[in-house]
């Protein structure tokens, strides 16, 4: 303690010597690396000092290098691992844009990187307005209770929120040199938000810092009224708790039992607390001191009670058994407050060595970092993520707030995200959410009006899934006119069903034969992309359950009914057209693939290279002279002209199929930079296999001409590849080519 206090005064003061330092943590931690953790400090310097050279400090009087190494001896009592150090030490040379995450994870691995991220993302609790029940979205938000919700959602593993604690206490220690408004929000932010985390992990002597720091800048007058009284009565309060420890000390030998005593001041913000609390002065305090007593075992330590008890008397209702009853953070001690000498009265916490330990440094006092650790690092992490979780009951600190609160609060959903409006207040929403899903919340007017997204002040995409922590901007335009396409769930445009009834019922106001129109255009794009150009719409309208063909697109039109189940269903439609003829097709048959196609027996098959069908495609089959039964579309012009004498066979596909099949597209467009790489990009994102591609542009026209052939497992995929190439800039067209 002696040499982390030395540490911090070096820190502070700037001069500091990085190889005094790298002693002075291996001499606390035995089995470091201490190279990897050199070079994490080097490289945090040198990143400084060139960041010093272009664009100055990040902030007047503070140091990047430095709090880093300020928030590494932070962790050290904690206990953390090797990774948690090398990840506080340059986490804020990341946060300053002075190293790349990409560097860090190339230098020094996955797992320090994904600490680093992991702590980035709870950079956005500090844009929280911290108030309670403020009108976010006409409706009374606890921004305090979304804050902590937010907290869990972002953080899956406790050695971030641990590296967070540790930057937060920093940033608190240097508050001093910031401007009053900026140590009133960093106070507020730390009150609410990471002195209850410390809390609830156990770590008492954090959370004790962290609380006293606060309350002294959000009511800096009370703070130094009380901390001068308290200094004025120390040599007083000194002598006394001297005399108090001689006492017991010399009882407790009598009784055999051997203890170590200690005599503390309360902390300032509990004390301001009791005063608020009880509506009395600080002449009123009488137990502004404590004594702690540390022995071997729990039957010890009622013992020393019955000591205590029988020196002085105690006070009723002031005794609490937490080692039979241990508090929900896993904190354990015998608490009673006693009449000690000159009528004062004493606080006394009796305790052992062990649980004293688990007191000042809560879960961290239970991890074991050994190399030569026999558990499983995957089961090590899992008790981590569970010890997380229990973070969200936070049942000490929600005592003013409501019981329905307090029943959120310990029982919060992680299966929400948790987004920022553009003026810092926080929203929750489901999981895969989008844009659009953000812009009905927030309003209906605003969703109709959507026409592009912000999300942390970037472009994205409409259908992008937005995480926790992300500032959500929706940018709108004049004309109230929804797009149909984000109907269509294979798009991925809309998750929520209030989003998706809001836009369905926008439509449904439309005039019908608007509606019938749009859908008419939309099966005849869908069709000439997938290269259907028939389909029976008697046996259609019966399939999909509508009365005529005007029913059946104005539900389309209108969004009732999605696109691709009509492409489907018109596939299946199809089987009953009437075919004709036939015609030998002359090439050699494909190896027999089992399990793909009913109605051939027990024939070997082929698919046809002229219409390459895949599953969700009508097929039909003509049996060649070699026997084998080779498999067209029902529209290819060789089932079209077949004969139908004893050649030809009605086919389907089977469930379930897991094959490839090769189809081949024709893209149409103006050429730009970067249109290639953002069509190939669509088909990595949808995993699926690109076999050629061929590209060719006309410096006189500025068309460009796309072919490529792909690998998928049904038409439904390729209904959706097809609708996302169609909305990509510069794209005038695409569709599926014959053969």
């Amino acid at each position: 303690m002696v040499e982390a206090t030395r540490n911090q005064r070096q820190i502070t003061s700037g001069v500091m010597n990085l190889e005094d330092w790298l002693q002075s943590v291996l001499d606390a931690r035995e089995g470091l690396d201490v190279n990897r953790l050199r070079a994490a400090c080097e490289l945090a310097s040198q990143a400084e000092q060139k960041a010093l050279a272009t664009v100055g400090p990040w902030s007047e009087g503070r140091s990047s290098y430095l709090t880093g190494l300020e928030m590494a001896d932070i962790l050290l009592p904690l206990k953390v691992d090797e990774a948690s150090l090398v990840a506080a030490v340059i986490y804020r040379s990341v946060r300053e844009n002075q190293i790349t995450l990409n560097h860090v994870r190339n230098q020094f691995g996955a797992e320090v990187a994904s600490l680093v991220e992991g702590v980035l993302k709870m950079v956005a609790i500090s844009n929280i307005h911290i108030r309670h029940d403020e009108v976010v979205l006409g409706q009374t938000s606890d921004q305090i209770d979304q804050a902590k919700k937010m907290l869990i959602s972002l953080v899956d593993d406790v050695r971030v929120a641990l590296i967070k604690l540790a930057e937060r206490t920093s940033a608190i220690r240097a508050a001093s040199k910031t401007d009053r408004e900026k140590q009133v929000g960093l106070a507020q932010e730390v009150n609410e938000i990471y002195a209850p985390l410390a809390h609830r992990l156990g770590i008492g002597h954090l959370r004790w810092e962290l609380e006293d720091l606060a309350f002294r800048y959000t009511d800096p007058d009370s703070y130094k009224r009380i901390a001068k009284l308290l200094d004025e009565k120390r040599t007083t309060r000194q002598a006394y708790i001297e005399e108090v420890l001689a006492l017991l000390e010399s009882k407790l030998m009598l009784v055999g039992v051997e203890a170590e005593l200690q005599g503390r001041a309360k902390h300032i913000s509990s004390i301001w607390k009791k005063m608020m609390r009880k509506g009395i002065k600080f002449a009123e305090v009488y137990d502004v001191s404590a004594i702690r007593i540390l022995v071997e075992s729990p039957d010890d330590c009622y013992r020393a009670l019955g000591v205590v008890h029988n020196i002085w008397r105690n006070i009723p209702n002031e005794f609490d058994d937490y080692i039979a009853n241990p508090k929900s953070n896993g904190y354990k001690s015998l608490h009673t407050a006693v009449i000690g000498p000159q009528g004062k009265i004493l606080e006394v916490q009796i305790r052992t060595e062990q649980m004293h330990i688990e007191a000042e440094y809560g879960v961290c006092s239970h991890w074991q970092y050994k190399s030569n650790e026999s558990v499983d690092r995957s089961a090590r992490y899992e008790r981590r993520l569970e010890l997380l979780r229990q973070v969200i009951e936070w049942q000490s600190e929600v005592e003013q707030l409501p019981a329905s609160s307090k029943e959120v609060l310990a029982n919060v959903s992680l299966d929400r995200v948790y987004l920022f409006t553009p003026d810092g207040h926080v929203i929750d929403m489901p999981p895969g959410s989008t844009p659009v899903d953000f812009a009905y919340r927030v309003h209906t007017e605003i969703g109709h009006r959507c026409v592009g997204a912000k999300i942390n002040g970037r472009i994205a995409p409409l259908n992008h899934q937005l995480q926790s922590g992300d500032q959500v901007e929706i940018v709108t335009g004049d004309d109230p006119t929804p797009r149909r396409e984000w109907l269509h769930s294979h798009l991925g445009y809309v998750t929520t069903s209030r989003a998706k009834t809001k836009i369905q019922g926008w439509f449904l106001r439309q005039a019908r034969q608007k509606n019938i129109e749009e859908g008419q255009r939309l099966l005849e794009v869908e069709l000439r992309q997938l290269g259907l150009d028939q389909y029976g719409h008697q046996e259609l309208n019966q399939t999909l359950g509508y009365e005529s063909d005007e029913d059946l697109l104005f539900a389309l039109g209108s969004g009732d009914l999605e696109l691709s189940h009509v492409v489907e269903a018109i596939a299946r439609a199809a089987s009953i057209l009437k075919l004709d003829s036939q015609m030998n097709l002359g090439f050699e048959s494909e190896r027999r693939k089992p399990g793909l196609i009913s109605g051939i027996g027990d024939r070997a098959h082929a698919i046809a290279p002229c219409c390459q069908p895949i599953p969700g495609d009508a097929i039909a089959g003509i049996l060649e002279d070699s026997g084998v039964v080779s498999v067209h579309m029902q529209e290819c012009v060789e089932v079209l002209n077949a004969d139908v004498y004893g050649r030809l066979m009605r086919l389907s596909w089977q469930d379930d199929i897991q094959e490839f099949f090769k189809v081949n597209l024709e893209v149409m467009g103006y050429d730009r930079p970067g249109i290639l790489h953002e069509i190939a990009g669509l088909f990595v994102t949808e995993q699926i296999n690109i076999s050629t591609l061929h590209s060719e542009s006309s410096r006189e026209t500025g068309h460009v001409e796309i072919q490529m052939s792909i690998e998928v497992t049904s038409i439904t995929p390729l209904i959706r590849v097809l609708e996302m190439i169609q909305q990509i800039p510069n794209v005038a067209s695409v569709r599926r080519l014959a053969g």
